[in-house]
């Protein structure tokens, strides 16, 4: 293999290296980059009730298996990817070694190749964006993006598949007053509308400490291994106007000693991500507010014990 076909194998490899960056990597948008993550008990593969009433089906829960989970950048688009750079590695292999011409000065790497290559990138960028953007809107994907951060949560007993009780929020929230007599509904509300300042000041600061009380160990490790991927990066993502339009409690529970409750939040805020050196937008808007709506699940030994995150859904 002459030079030049060495100098095109090289230039191909870096653009893919290129790709697969850009393929694998999870853009941050607010906490937790605006998937669902966390535990919800024996609740975790149901989706979340989604208003303050009585549920007309009991929704069975599955193991993991049988989720469909979501992969960022998945394997069609790599499939794909790899049929078009492996069609094109072969080509320029079979010129490299002079069976056939082309290229600069008729071997190796062209032009034309060079041009190619970077059309097929920019392809799978918007491609792979824009089904990001189609997976994080859709309702009740449940995603486990959070423990490839190097967090295995603890392991469950699937050997049978549990079936949460979908009860009334009001009879949860009576068995949960049975063991805490002092338990107010308007007092939990803006518990959470604390929690939600206090963690998210904590996200765009890129340092958990001050909130790490308010989480549980599972939510702690997945937020870290975000954080810990913005430092690398060199990016912060800055929330700010942050007002928080309602919050309504949606599914109480209790079970294995532990209280559970799920609040719908509704609010709106300014959402972008800059980089450190340049402070330039990589993302997001600095004048377009966005509005959303997620549900926060809390979990507390059973009594009168300090809230925890435990998990956040997508509504």
């Amino acid at each position: 293999m002459n030079i030049k076909a060495a100098k095109g194998m090289a230039l191909f490899a870096t653009l893919l290296l290129v790709m697969v960056v850009i393929m694998e990597s999870d853009a941050s948008a607010r906490l937790g980059g605006g998937r669902s993550f966390g535990s919800r008990g024996t609740r975790s593969y149901s989706p979340p009730a989604t208003t303050y009433s009585r549920p007309t089906q009991t929704q069975q829960a599955q193991p993991p298996g049988a989720q469909p989970y979501r992969q960022p950048g998945g394997g069609f688009l790599r499939g794909m990817a790899g049929g078009i750079v492996g069609g094109m590695l072969g080509g320029m292999l079979f010129r490299g070694l002079g069976f056939a011409g082309g290229g600069i000065g008729g071997s190796g790497i062209g032009l034309f190749e060079i041009i190619l290559i970077g059309g097929i990138c920019y392809f799978i960028y918007r491609m792979v964006k824009a089904r990001r953007a189609e997976t994080v809107s859709s309702q009740g994907a449940y995603d486990q993006g959070g423990y490839q951060q190097g967090y295995a949560p603890p392991p469950r007993d699937f050997g049978r598949q549990y079936e949460p009780e979908q009860s009334d929020p009001l009879a949860g929230l009576a068995h949960i007053r049975q063991m805490d007599s002092s338990f107010d509904e308007n007092r939990f509300n803006d518990n959470v509308m604390d929690i939600f300042f206090k963690v998210q000041s904590a996200w765009m600061n890129r340092d958990l400490a001050p909130a790490a009380h308010l989480l549980s160990e599972e939510m702690r490790a997945i937020l870290q291994g975000d954080i810990d991927r913005m430092l690398r990066e060199k990016r912060v993502n800055r929330l700010e106007n942050i007002a928080v339009r309602s919050v309504d409690l949606v599914e109480a529970w209790q079970e294995e000693g532990q209280d559970f409750i799920t609040a719908r939040v509704y609010a709106n805020l300014l959402d972008y991500t800059t980089d450190d050196l340049s402070g330039a937008v990589v993302e997001g808007s600095r004048t377009d507010p966005v509005k959303f709506e997620e549900q926060w699940t809390f979990v507390r030994a059973v009594g009168n014990n300090p809230w925890k995150l435990s998990a956040i859904n997508q509504v």
